[in-house]
């Protein structure tokens, strides 16, 4: 199994030998900082293209094919016509507000963003309450989404808002306690330590039906979570226009816009990171050979790879069923999601307790 901890060892080396310590780290810092702006934004565009693909697939089109091949540089095409818009001031609005919900909203994502390990030993922040940091810093969000509905003084993003938070911070419960579940079974909140437990067998596996429970309860709680499909009430758009954000444009628009899809990456990749292992490759206790050859395939290749298969789904789940209506999502949650979350997790503490888990 690769480690690439060896690799920012050399770096690290490498630089100290040259230039001082303290100027080192600081190049690293910016260096990383760097590689997850540009990792940020290519992962936002390419699921972009990707939803756009999977959408015309379902209802028999051809989908983007014009500009570059199978059409995987119209993101980029769009993302250039959205940075060379006007951003609007609009009258009778909290300006300072309304300019700082986007950076709340791409902020949140961002901090979400680098706590994800990519591989063995390619994790930004690992420290051993990260799942619990994760699950702080991702509600941040919800704040700048109320920001952007009632500073811009408009019914349809006020409406779009308090939708917005009456679910999101429904939905976080079944979240919460879905990844409860999982750290008792894991027995740490290290991001890193959850997916070295699951060297031998995924958790999807060897936790049973609670471990089964739990990550279909995430999957529908997280695709509430990211507002979409059949839970994008907040941007209706035969009722509210877009929602919380129909004043915005230019690049705070895009800022939503790439927010959006990078949550929709952050789910997959934290249902990975808890239920398939994360970066660890497929293992079968006993067949030695088999894991083996699994273990010469890179961990970055299986993280991108599992959590582009739950994107899969999320948007199966989008471009499947229809809207709900908000009474009705709030009674799947608070009637149906949440009761069986909390017996979920009892089952879970006996499975853990009397040691019925492989």
């Amino acid at each position: 199994m690769q480690d690439f901890t060896f690799v920012t060892k050399w770096i690290h080396t490498g630089l100290t030998t040259y230039i001082p310590e303290w100027l080192a780290v600081t190049f690293e810092c910016l260096a990383i900082g760097v590689a997850l702006l540009l990792a940020y934004a290519l992962l936002a565009l390419f699921y972009i293209w990707f939803e756009r693909k999977v959408c015309a697939y379902f209802q028999c089109r051809l989908g983007p094919n014009r500009v570059g091949t199978c059409g995987v540089l119209q993101p980029f095409a769009d993302m250039f016509k959205i940075l060379i818009k006007e951003l609007i001031d609009l009258k009778h609005t909290d300006k300072f507000l309304f300019a700082l919900a986007p950076y709340l909203v791409i902020l949140a994502s961002m901090l979400a963003f680098s706590v994800l390990p990519w591989g063995n030993g390619m994790q930004v922040l690992d420290f051993n309450v990260g799942i619990f940091f994760l699950l702080a810093v991702s509600s941040i969000g919800v704040l700048g989404i109320l920001l952007a509905g009632w500073s811009s003084n408009n019914k349809f993003t006020l409406i779009g808002a308090l939708r917005s938070g009456a679910q999101m911070v429904s939905y976080e419960i079944s979240i919460g306690l879905s990844v409860i579940t999982m750290i008792v079974l894991a027995g740490t909140m290290s991001v890193s330590g959850i997916v070295n437990e699951q060297n031998h067998l995924w958790f999807l596996f060897s936790g049973h039906v609670p471990a089964i429970i739990a990550f279909v309860i995430y999957l529908i709680a997280g695709t509430a979570e990211t507002n979409r499909g059949p839970f994008d009430l907040p941007e209706a758009e035969s009722e509210l226009t877009a929602g919380y954000h129909t004043e915005y444009s230019g690049i705070h628009f895009g800022f939503f816009y790439l927010a959006e899809y990078l949550n929709l990456f952050i789910v997959a990749g934290v249902a990975s990171l808890l239920f398939l292992g994360g970066w660890m490759p497929f293992h079968i206790p006993g067949w030695d050979s088999f894991n083996a050859v699994m273990d010469y395939i890179p961990g970055i290749v299986w993280f991108l790879g599992k959590a582009v298969v739950i994107s899969f789904i999320i948007i199966w789940f989008k471009w499947t069923f229809p809207r709900l209506r908000i009474d009705q999502l709030l009674t799947l949650e608070w009637k149906y999601l949440m009761p069986i979350s909390l017996f979920n997790l009892v089952l879970m503490v006996l499975t853990v307790t009397f040691g019925w888990y492989l």
